[in-house]
């Protein structure tokens, strides 16, 4: 029997040129899926993706293919996915990875054009790529939606931040309730401090360390840790699972 469990699929990641991401890229992939994945602006960072991907791919691994959108814009989401699923010949995943970097700023100094723009990507994309899915995707898809640790545990100068992954976790919720009858499952995965180029462009050394041994399992994640997740849950075996926030954590809370 083919360990392939994605095969024949057709997958969409948004923010897939590096860091988790990419590991949900290079897993769907070598689980048997086509996937195209969307990217802003590093054109060598996508190009390397794919090319990792081919150089590696094993016998029955899927197709990858990038975009170059921004999500940030009015036409980005849709004019992704409709690559995708032109390029694919269908729609069966989708992930939303894409995050516009945290801008740490109290609430007292956030600057109101920085919150649109980072809920512009944060949650308005999301709606978009969302509401194409529910229109476009094939009976039995997966949806994945990717937030954060700090909803739960949030952190002084994140208001943004919080304010974009709040409302993706409650298109989740959304996406999970209206289009379960068409068997498509809806969940977001919530990883904790997942060792990537965002996070240690906004913390210092001294404090990834600090936040590495207050994890129970005394490490940072990986987005390969990361990508795990996401692959069970767009995968056969979560199939009861839906409307579900589950987190990647490694025992942190």
């Amino acid at each position: 029997m083919s360990d392939k469990v994605l095969a024949g699929r057709a997958a969409v990641v948004t923010g897939g040129s590096r860091g988790i991401g990419r590991a949900v890229v290079e897993r769907l992939a070598a689980d048997g899926a086509d996937v195209v994945f969307g990217y802003a602006h590093d054109d060598a960072a996508a190009a390397e993706v794919v090319r990792a991907v081919a150089a590696n791919g094993a016998a029955g691994a899927g197709r990858v293919y990038a975009v170059r959108a921004d999500l940030g814009t009015p036409e980005g989401p849709e004019r992704l996915m409709a690559a995708a699923e032109e390029e694919l010949g269908g729609l069966d995943i989708l992930v939303n990875n894409a995050a516009r970097a945290v801008t740490r700023a109290p609430l007292a100094e956030t600057d109101p054009a920085d919150f649109d723009a980072t809920m512009a990507v944060n949650a308005r994309a999301v709606f978009l790529t969302l509401r194409y899915a529910a229109r476009r995707m094939r009976d039995g898809g997966r949806i994945v939606n990717i937030s954060s640790l700090n909803t739960r545990r949030p952190m002084p100068g994140l208001v943004a931040y919080l304010a974009g992954k709040g409302a993706l976790e409650q298109l989740t919720e959304a996406a999970a309730v209206e289009l379960g009858p068409r068997g498509i499952t809806a969940n977001t995965v919530s990883p904790g401090p997942t060792e990537t180029e965002m996070l240690r462009s906004v913390n210092p050394p001294h404090a990834l360390e600090t936040v590495a041994g207050l994890t129970p399992l005394r490490r940072l994640g990986q987005p390969a840790d990361v990508a795990d997740v996401v692959a069970f849950l767009v995968g056969p075996d979560a199939r009861w699972v839906s409307g579900q926030n589950l987190g990647a954590t490694g025992g942190l809370r």
